[in-house]
């Protein structure tokens, strides 16, 4: 894959991204908004989740009915996603149909409909996801984590949103949600795969190009204070099951650190993916693997960072073991926690701790719809050049780089140590 693509502003604000490679008949296409759930302010928690799940409900134009099957009869695929710092939505077609996803991203970009027996009929089915993930143990614990962690800034809810704004936000707070943020200033173009940059940028400019640019959406983000002491939470709940997570406040993907941190997270428990489409490889070389499940303190262990746009989590979590006790799983990690502190890693556990983050990387870089991913996802944080320097920025970690960052980010006092205990009824899972 080589480093080549096209950066193009549009009139109108989009900001488009092109990597022409021709090695399979197919183009992935995905339109960004800078909009997700730090953009929600108390009472719509939730609506960026929401307008994602409205957007198929279709336009004028493009109905609900006729574009699953359109897509579908054409030999496409197509889907959404909404997290804390965006929405996206994407499709993956053979090579000749790529302008039905142009046309109808252009229109619902400003034509959604917002029928308001569909947003009473969506606010049923987003509630029962909701309760839903209120039957998993861990969401309920990760839930309790966030909120402690993050008092001021909006990362402090969970995507989803609290079930009091669900049950009462009304279709003018999601009509308006989507005015306020669905703008083509707004917006990320990434596509990837079979066609002529030329050809393709052309079409962008005529669907796209004629819709104006909205006011800049205002973010009145409070920076979260610094964290003093560790804060604690406990959660009980249904199930046989004890998990333990503890949450470090982390650095933004755009600082220095965040490489540093990914590395040391290889060493800890094993490679995150940041790709929500990546692979992964196994753990069982990772310090924490080979302390906590070799000596069944517990079942399993995994690390997670998160590429974001303000500092935010490095969670480390453990499913617990039944012969043991959450608070004895905390201070078996404390104590390596404490040794990567203490000393730096020797050169042969760094470089295959840095070669397994490089493996995870590349897993979930190389086909045509992960290269249209990492294109617009970079862009939401920093810039495509990120993903471009990944690589290199790993190789460049040192064992002083590692330790470090162990003791600058991993103490307890910048931490929130959750604890989700089961009261043994009804079993719930992970």
């Amino acid at each position: 894959m080589t480093d080549e693509f096209t950066r193009v502003h549009l009139d109108n604000g989009l900001l488009v991204l092109l990597r022409e490679t021709h090695t399979a008949p197919i183009i992935s296409h995905w339109l960004w908004y800078r909009v997700g759930s730090r953009d929600e302010p108390p009472g719509i928690t939730g609506a960026s989740h929401w307008v994602e799940h409205m957007m198929f409900k279709g336009t004028q134009k493009f109905p609900s009915g006729w574009l699953d099957k359109a897509i579908a009869r054409n030999g496409g695929y197509w889907n959404a996603m909404t997290y804390i710092d965006w929405t996206t939505y994407f499709a993956t077609m053979p090579a000749g149909k790529i302008d039905l996803i142009l046309r109808l991203e252009a229109d619902r970009m400003v034509h959604a409909v917002f029928e308001p027996g569909e947003v009473e009929s969506e606010r049923t089915v987003i509630i029962s996801e909701r309760q839903g993930q209120e039957n998993r143990p861990t969401f309920r614990l990760d839930e309790e984590i966030q909120g402690t962690a993050f008092k001021v800034h909006t990362y402090h809810h969970e995507v989803i949103g609290e079930m009091a704004d669900l049950e009462s936000i009304t279709r003018d707070n999601l009509f308006e949600h989507y005015k306020r943020h669905y703008l083509p200033n707004n917006a990320i173009l990434s596509i990837a795969g079979d066609f002529d940059t030329n050809e393709i940028l052309a079409q962008i400019r005529e669907v796209f190009e004629s819709i104006p640019a909205g006011d800049e959406p205002i973010r009145q983000m409070q920076a979260e204070p610094p964290q003093q002491n560790e804060r604690q939470v406990t959660v009980e709940g249904p199930g046989e099951t004890a998990f333990v997570r503890l949450a470090y406040r982390a650095p933004r993907a755009s600082e220095e650190d965040f490489f540093t941190l990914l590395v040391l997270d290889s060493l800890l428990t094993g490679p995150s993916s940041l790709n929500l489409f990546g692979g992964g490889i196994s753990n069982k070389t990772s310090r924490l693997y080979r302390a906590l499940v070799d000596k069944e303190f517990a079942v399993s262990v995994s690390g997670g960072l998160h590429a974001t746009i303000d500092p935010y989590l490095y969670n480390i979590a453990a499913t617990v073991h039944p012969k043991r006790k959450p608070k004895d799983v905390i201070a078996e990690m404390d104590i390596h926690i404490e040794k990567a502190q203490e000393s730096q890693p020797n050169p042969d556990e760094l470089a295959r701790a840095v070669k397994q983050a490089r493996a995870m990387f590349v897993y979930g870089s190389e086909s045509i719809t992960n290269q249209a991913f990492w294109m617009g996802f970079a862009e939401v944080f920093d810039r495509y050049e990120w993903f471009l320097g990944y690589l290199s920025r790993l190789a460049a970690v040192t064992p002083e780089d590692v330790q470090r960052v162990a003791q600058e980010y991993l103490r307890p006092q910048n931490r929130v140590a959750g604890i989700y205990l089961p009261t043994g009824n009804q079993e719930g899972s992970g």
